[in-house]
C-alpha cells in the first residue's frame, strides 16, 4: 500500500529538517525523504555555526531575524543546548570604498529592526583585542548576532519533528516525481512510494536535479568552500570577524571562536571553484593563514585540528529561491540558501508551514517575494 501524506519534503538538511518541524507542529502530516543516513549528512555538518541577521535586503534580514529568535531561545523552550552564544557579528572595513559600502548599508538594516552600529578602531579593539588597527577605519557591530553548534541544533529540530509526528525516510533515493489526476504526487524511489497533496524541494546542493524531476527549472549550483578549525583556547576575542576585502585567490574571509573556544574559519574561493568536491586542498590553509594573521595576528600562534571541504548552494543573485511553482503550485522550492542555510532555515520553515495551511501575512508574502523563483537575478546580496 502507497502511504500518502499532506507534505513530502526532499532533503533531511539545515532547511528541510525546520520545515518539517513546522509544518508538523501545525499538525500537517509530513515526510521527508532523504538519500544519507540521517539528518544533516551534507552541508550541514560542514557549516561552522555563524547565525546573523546582518544582510543586506528586507527579506533576508527578517528572516534572520526569526530565526535568532528560535535559536536563542531554544534552551530555555526545549531544554536542549545547542550551544546558543549571543557573542555578535562584526566587519571591520580597512579600505574607504568598504567603509561606505558598510555605512550605507547600515541604513537598509537600521529601517528593518536590526542593532547594528559603527564603532571606531578603539572601539573594535575592545571587542577582539590586539586587531590589527593599521589602516583601519572602523567596523559595524551587531551584538544580537551568535552562533550555535550546526549539529546540535538539527538534531534538536529532528527530535522536535518526531514529537510532532512526523516521518522520515532515511537512505532512500528519489527516482521520479509525478503529478497525477487531481495534482496527487507521487514520489518513486530506490526503495518505495509515496504520494502527498505537496512537494517541498529542500535538496541543498541536488535543487537542480530534483526541480528537473517536477519540471521546475532552479538556477542553483554549488561551489566549494573550505573551512578549518583550531584546538580549544581561553576565549580571547568576541564577535565573528568578516574581512569583505577581496585579495589573492578569495572574496572574503571570515572567523570566530566558537562555543567550545575553538577558532573556526572559512574562505570564499575566487574565483568560485563549481561543482562537489569534498576532498581538502593543500592551498586553503597557507591562504587563509595569511590573511588571517594579517588581521589579527594573536591567531599567530594557533593549533589547527582540522581543515574540511563543504558547498555553498548558490543562485546567481546570493539570494534564496523559496516558492511555488508557477505550473503547479503544489510544487514548492526552499532551494539556493548561498551556503546560510543553517541561520535562515528556521526563520523559513515557519513560513513556508503558513503557506502550506493558507495563513500566511501580508509580510510573508512580502518576504517571498523576495525570494521569488521567478525574479530576475540582477541584483546582487552585498553581505553574502
Amino acid at each position: 500500500m502507497i502511504k500518502s501524506y499532506d507534505v513530502i519534503i526532499i532533503g533531511a538538511g539545515s532547511v528541510g529538517v525546520p520545515i518539517a518541524m513546522a509544518l508538523s507542529a501545525n499538525k500537517v502530516k509530513t515526510l521527508v525523504i532523504d538519500k544519507l543516513p540521517s539528518v544533516g549528512q551534507d552541508n550541514n555538518k560542514k557549516a561552522i555555526g555563524g547565525l546573523r541577521a546582518t544582510h543586506s535586503d528586507k527579506s533576508k534580514i527578517l528572516v534572520g531575524l526569526r530565526s535568532l529568535e528560535i535559536f536563542s531561545s531554544w534552551y530555555e523552550m526545549y531544554g536542549d543546548d545547542i550551544q546558543w552564544m549571543q557573542n555578535g557579528y562584526s566587519f571591520p572595513a580597512y579600505t574607504e570604498d568598504i567603509a561606505l559600502q558598510l555605512k550605507n548599508t547600515m541604513e537598509i538594516q537600521h529601517s528593518y529592526g536590526l542593532d547594528i552600529s559603527w564603532i571606531t578602531p578603539e572601539d573594535y579593539n575592545e571587542l577582539v583585542p590586539g586587531i590589527n588597527n593599521n589602516e583601519l577605519i572602523g567596523s559595524t557591530y551587531s551584538p544580537k548576532d551568535g552562533s550555535a553548534s550546526p549539529l546540535l541544533a538539527i538534531n534538536a529540530f529532528y527530535r522536535k519533528s518526531l514529537e510532532n509526528g512526523c516521518s522520515y525516510k532515511f537512505k532512500e533515493c528519489v527516482h521520479e516525481i509525478n503529478i497525477m489526476d487531481g495534482n496527487m504526487i507521487t514520489i518513486k524511489t530506490d526503495k518505495g512510494e509515496y504520494t502527498a497533496e505537496k512537494v517541498i524541494n529542500a535538496a541543498g546542493s541536488y535543487a537542480s536535479e530534483i526541480g528537473r524531476l517536477t519540471g521546475f527549472e532552479l538556477p542553483v549550483q554549488p561551489d566549494n568552500h573550505e573551512a578549518g578549525i583550531s584546538e580549544p583556547v581561553a576565549r580571547f576575542f568576541g564577535p565573528m570577524v568578516v574581512d569583505i576585502r577581496p585579495y589573492r585567490k578569495s572574496a572574503n574571509f571570515y572567523f570566530y571562536q566558537n562555543f567550545e573556544g575553538q577558532v573556526v574559519f572559512c574562505l570564499t574561493p575566487d574565483p568560485p571553484i563549481l561543482g562537489i568536491d569534498n576532498e581538502s586542498t593543500s592551498e586553503f590553509l597557507p591562504l587563509i593563514a595569511k590573511r588571517m594573521t594579517s588581521v589579527y595576528p594573536r591567531l599567530s600562534n594557533l593549533k589547527v585540528r582540522r581543515t574540511w571541504r563543504g558547498q555553498y548552494p548558490m543562485t546567481p543573485d546570493g539570494f534564496p529561491i523559496v516558492g511555488e511553482s508557477k505550473d503547479n503550485p503544489n510544487i514548492i522550492a526552499a532551494v539556493g540558501f548561498c551556503g546560510q542555510g543553517v541561520m535562515l532555515g528556521p526563520g523559513i520553515g515557519e513560513i513556508l508551514s503558513r503557506l502550506v495551511t493558507g495563513e500566511m501575512s501580508d509580510l510573508d508574502k512580502e518576504i517571498l517575494a523576495g525570494f521569488s523563483p521567478y525574479r530576475d537575478f540582477n541584483s546582487s546580496e552585498l553581505l553574502k
